[in-house]
């Protein structure tokens, strides 16, 4: 598969590179600063570019198969914006290329996941320190539920840097759910698998152990 990753220096993304190129898809790293790329593989082809950029955006997405957005700030107080006209910038480069399948990893809280993460997320820390990011979130997935891509939405509860398991859960129906804990490489995982599979399409799995 010709697989284009936005957000592949750290995290989740940096997994999902890994991954992906150890499954023998060809991938593609856009980056503002390319360096920071310290992948070498035959199948992976990176670029100068920037999530809010059109030109750049338009570029990478041209011949690809699908398009896994992971991208992620810091922690912060002010306003923000990068998911949504980052996710506005992709979703009319998928259009123009006729590119169909979306991945986008947003996280516990966003959308209907909101009062899931447990009392000390819920209560302190999302409203204290992720209130913006995560409203600029629910900007990003409305923007995607309007488009007219097969998309999946990847809700992960509270991320570590633990190992691969492959053994996680994958919920759909969160009542009465509180999430846990789940490792970027895990996250990785399901991407790849549902990128296979294709069994959560135009849903919002939540994923934790």
């Amino acid at each position: 598969m010709h697989l284009l990753i936005i957000g592949a220096t750290r995290g989740i993304g940096l997994q999902l590179l890994k991954q992906a190129l150890a499954a023998g898809h060809a991938v593609t790293v856009p980056a503002r600063r390319p360096r920071k790329i310290t992948e070498r593989h035959d199948n992976l082809r990176v670029l100068q570019g920037d999530i809010l950029d059109e030109d750049s955006v338009d570029l990478a997405v041209a011949g690809q198969e699908a398009v896994c957005l992971t991208i992620g700030v810091k922690v912060t107080l002010k306003p923000v914006s990068v998911f949504s006209a980052g996710t506005a910038n992709v979703l009319a480069a998928m259009q123009r290329h006729r590119v169909r399948r979306l991945v986008c990893v947003t996280g516990i809280g966003a959308g209907d996941s909101r009062g899931h993460g447990g009392f000390l997320y819920d209560r302190i820390f999302q409203p204290l320190l992720l209130k913006t990011i995560y409203a600029d979130k629910d900007r990003q997935e409305a923007l995607i539920r309007a488009g007219d891509t097969a998309w999946t939405i990847v809700r992960p509860a509270r991320l570590t840097n633990g190992p691969l398991t492959g053994k996680y859960r994958v919920l759909t129906d969160l009542r009465g759910i509180t999430a846990g804990r789940i490792s970027r490489a895990d996250v990785a995982h399901f991407i790849l698998t549902e990128l296979a599979a294709n069994r959560y399409l135009n849903q919002t799995p939540l994923l934790t152990y």
